[in-house]
């Protein structure tokens, strides 16, 4: 595969700075470029990406795709924001919306084609996402029809983050079961320690940890199929079953013998960082925190993630040990604009060319075929792949994130963290479902 050449070019490209072909020089079919060269020449073309990741994850991604930029000659500019879901509308509608924005909603993504804001994928990017992603990763991005965008990373959710040096000094058991996982919750707080840690502010998106909780939850009591129902709306979001799930997750997140380890009481949760959510782990403040693969990004300067390391992640068990279904999320890219360069980049970010030079860089996981394993810059990394890519594996994506957006990006965050600030389960569910869309 192309993939591979680009690989080993790619790392020559890296290597030295000053034999890498700056934008425009016309100098494409050198040694350095020679992966890139059937993503044509763009001297002079800029292409603006905006985008909900940031931070360390933003820098990497820039530095993973700066060979291709160079080499085609173009400037890629990037935006990352934690207010992406509210201030990509504003632009669309002020008339000012990016060449690419990168999805986190299928939902949302939706919303944005059926306004006929967002153009349809090249025939490239088509054929490289049917190489490269299972069917059901390709329609997430398909609306009425119409192919809009590959998937670009991905995200095992179904993640409890511990200390394994606490866990071998406590002579604590990485549990198998919900009932086991609650045995434990109990015998960490008889310690003295709070159990669990949690943070759910993420500006305009606060609350999307705690949907994160009940959708693994849901998952796990409904199965996949039950699953599925709800995320349709075929099951209604007051259903008792919902409600259990929900009350299931606030044995934990509403109880003040069990959070907020290191910030405070059940309300602590709601201004607290997601970034931050799980930092006390490291000071011993708390022992768990349930939060995604990506998670590993968040953690302090120094810190080792491995097995023997400083942190490190377990499954979140269900009632069924032989069950393991997978809750995860990603990214889509789609466009604007249909410019000859803004699809020369979608079509490198469908690449496998791009996942596993961003893989190398550090902390990143993708779900598509011809990513090497091997790549990844942390066991947990890893770990993910090889959940993503085996045949066994029940995934399903993060379910708010396939709503509509009014209700996934927008009540169900809200009603969540009404949620952990004191209002009850019925009432938030009620709100929610008197929020879906009526037609």
């Amino acid at each position: 595969m192309a993939g591979t050449m680009g690989l080993a070019l790619l790392a020559t490209a890296c290597a030295s700075s000053e034999t890498k072909p700056s934008a425009g020089d016309g100098n494409g079919t050198s040694a350095e470029c020679a992966a890139f060269t059937k993503y044509g020449k763009h001297d002079g073309k800029t292409v603006s990406i905006y985008s909900p990741i940031r931070d360390t994850e933003a820098d990497l991604f820039e530095k993973a795709w700066k060979p291709f930029a160079e080499c085609t000659g173009m400037k890629i500019t990037y935006e990352g924001t934690g207010e992406f879901e509210a201030q990509i509308q504003v632009r669309a509608d002020g008339g000012n919306p990016p060449d690419i924005a990168f999805f986190p909603q299928p939902g949302l993504l939706e919303r944005f084609a059926r306004a006929g804001k967002l153009k349809p994928a090249s025939a490239e990017v088509k054929k490289l996402t049917d190489e490269g992603w299972s069917a059901d990763w390709a329609k997430y991005a398909t609306v009425d029809g119409t192919f809009y965008g590959a998937p670009l990373g991905a995200s095992v959710k179904s993640f409890v983050w511990y200390s394994p040096k606490m866990f071998t000094e406590k002579g604590w058991a990485v549990p198998k079961t919900w009932d086991e996982l609650m045995t434990l919750t109990n015998t960490i707080a008889g310690s003295g320690v709070k159990p669990w840690c949690a943070g759910i502010e993420s500006g305009d998106a606060t609350g999307w940890p705690a949907t994160d909780w009940v959708e693994d939850i849901l998952l796990r009591e409904l199965g996949p199929e039950g699953y599925d129902d709800w995320v349709s709306h075929k099951t209604a979001f007051n259903d008792p079953k919902v409600v259990a799930a929900v009350d299931k997750v606030g044995a934990i997140l509403k109880n003040e013998k069990f959070v907020n380890g290191g910030y405070g009481p059940v309300k602590s949760i709601a201004s607290t960082a997601f970034q931050e959510g799980g930092v006390p782990i490291t000071e011993g403040k708390c022992a768990l925190h349930r939060q995604a693969s990506f998670y590993a990004n968040f953690w302090p300067e120094g810190t080792k993630v491995a097995q023997d390391g400083d942190v490190f992640a377990f499954y979140l068990p269900g009632n069924d040990p032989a069950k393991k279904p997978v809750l995860g999320a990603g990214e889509f890219v789609a466009a604007f604009t249909d410019r000859p360069e803004v699809q020369a980049v979608q079509a490198y970010l469908a690449s496998a060319e791009f996942p596993n030079a961003r893989m190398k860089l550090g902390t990143y996981v993708s779900a598509r075929k011809g990513v090497d394993p091997a790549n990844a810059q942390n066991p947990i990394d890893k770990l993910s792949i090889e959940m993503l890519q085996d045949p066994s594996t029940i995934f399903r994506f993060d379910g708010s994130d396939l709503m509509p957006a009014a209700v996934g990006a927008g009540t169900f965050w809200k009603g969540m963290t009404d949620w952990i600030n004191g209002k009850d389960t019925k009432t938030i569910l009620d709100y929610i479902e008197a929020s879906w869309p009526k037609s």
